[in-house]
């Protein structure tokens, strides 16, 4: 019994605790500063490359790599584009799977916006009401929960 005990240590110590928990791969995937902000861009209709490096403020080869690896992760897509009497060149367009990761951007603006003296929110409404969009977590009966009301199972 012990043996057999060392043994499934011994197993589930090779891997990282983090290989099945979805908030430490999410993390693996977009953790940067860099990725956070192409994607708050991306929300914002940013889609070109120039744009996305003057609006960031990041450099073009941190920009390049960074929508390298959300198109790589599919979060964005690569859509081609062309001016009359230019090069072919990409906008970078947001998957359904990038648009799904728009709340979570939204709380950090949120969470900086309310706990980060001196940051500048932007206010974000919504298109048919005109009401301010945030958010909240809740059950799936809608009841708004505290972090002292969450187990996990």
């Amino acid at each position: 019994m012990a043996f057999a005990l060392a043994g499934a240590m011994a197993r589930r110590s090779r891997r990282s605790p983090g290989d099945r928990c979805p908030i430490d791969r999410t993390m693996q995937l977009i953790g940067t500063r860099s990725a956070v902000l192409l994607l708050r861009e991306a929300y914002f209709d940013t889609s070109r490359f120039d744009d996305f490096v003057r609006r960031t403020g990041l450099t073009e080869a941190v920009v390049a790599a960074r929508l390298r690896d959300l198109v790589d992760a599919g979060l964005l897509e690569r859509q081609p584009y062309q001016e009359p009497g230019q090069r072919t060149r990409h906008a970078y367009v947001l998957t359904l799977s990038g648009r799904d990761l728009m709340p979570a951007v939204i709380a950090l603006g949120q969470w900086g916006a309310k706990h980060l003296p001196g940051t500048r929110p932007r206010v974000l409404e919504h298109l048919d009401c005109g009401k301010r969009v945030r958010v909240v977590a809740e059950c799936d009966a809608h009841h708004r929960v505290g972090v002292d009301e969450v187990v996990v199972s």
